[in-house]
């Protein structure tokens, strides 16, 4: 595990000043995941709340080299970078090692960006992608996504008279990198601080492609007060909404089990975007989301027992 007492001691390399929203955990992310790089690193920053908060012109949070790329892209860009890389190192003109990682939301990530994804983890680029999901598009205005859990409203899938909110249920990613047969895939949230470092030094030793999918409530698209963000983080894994798990190899290996496993009405009722599911009639909705998150997390427990 990391060793917190070191790292507190460690160079910032993701500064405060930032612009983004009182209580938003990309940024918590951001600087845990640097705090995590024993090496000189390379960033590439999909758009999104992350990069226009952190490097709002003539200032940035980023105290290492960082590529801005559009949407849908982050990862080809990093992928070319570290193809570069290792072009110029393979003609002695740079004898450094270097980690490069990505930063997508779930937008970026999930759907437009899941190509470019795709391709960058089959080509095996020796690269680290972090999917910070705020389940929705919260940048352009708190659009659903792919990410976005069952029941959620959003300004795409409004609930009202007539609906209930979005009403598919999120795609598993962490699953769909999983058949990628990549080295390393792990899912936290950034209430797990050590947990989340551990998985990004690991991540980074590999000689591959390696995916961390990091769950990070949103104050703004998902309406609750700013100092509940790593409450809400740590009590998704406590409902089990949010399986704290890492896949080495294809092994699969569970990092958190709640002592007691608590219903999942305890996380959505904490926040505004799920407050019409409590409103008389929706009872048989908040029934479906609790078999659907009983029936996930027993197929993660199979997973890591059969491993």
């Amino acid at each position: 595990m990391a060793n917190l007492k070191e790292l507190s001691k460690k160079e910032e390399l993701f500064t405060g000043g930032h612009r983004l929203c009182s209580g938003c955990g990309a940024g918590i992310i951001a600087r845990q995941v640097l705090l995590a790089c024993d090496k000189p690193v390379v960033v590439a920053n999909a758009t999104g709340c992350l990069e226009v908060a952190t490097t709002i012109f003539p200032f940035t949070a980023w105290k290492v080299p960082w590529f801005h790329s559009a949407f849908e892209n982050a990862a080809a860009t990093i992928s070319g970078i570290e193809t570069a890389y290792n072009s110029l190192k393979k003609k002695g003109k740079i004898s450094e090692d270097i980690n490069f990682i990505a930063f997508g939301g779930d937008g970026g990530t999930y759907d437009i960006g899941l190509q470019a994804l795709s391709g960058a983890m089959e080509r095996g680029h020796r690269i680290l992608y972090i999917c910070y999901n705020n389940e929705a598009y919260m940048n352009t205005g708190i659009q659903r996504s792919s990410a976005t859990p069952k029941g959620a409203n959003t300004t795409t899938a409004p609930s009202g008279k007539k609906s209930t909110g979005k009403v598919q249920a999120r795609k598993d990613l962490t699953a769909i990198m999983v058949a990628h047969n990549i080295p390393y895939i792990a899912q936290t949230t950034l209430s797990f601080q050590n947990d989340l470092i551990t998985k990004v030094q690991k991540a980074l030793s590999v000689d591959g492609p390696t995916f961390i999918n990091i769950m990070q409530p949103c104050r703004l698209g998902w309406i609750y007060p700013p100092e509940e963000t790593v409450r809400l983080g740590r009590l998704a894994a406590d409902t089990c909404i949010w399986p704290i798990y890492e896949v080495e190899n294809g092994t699969y290996k569970l990092n958190y089990k709640p002592k007691e496993k608590k219903p999942v009405t305890e996380w959505l009722k904490s926040q505004g975007r799920f407050k019409h599911l409590f409103a008389p009639g929706n009872e048989d909705m908040l029934k479906q989301i609790q078999e659907d998150v009983d029936k996930g997390w027993e197929k993660i427990l199979s997973l890591c027992k059969s491993a």
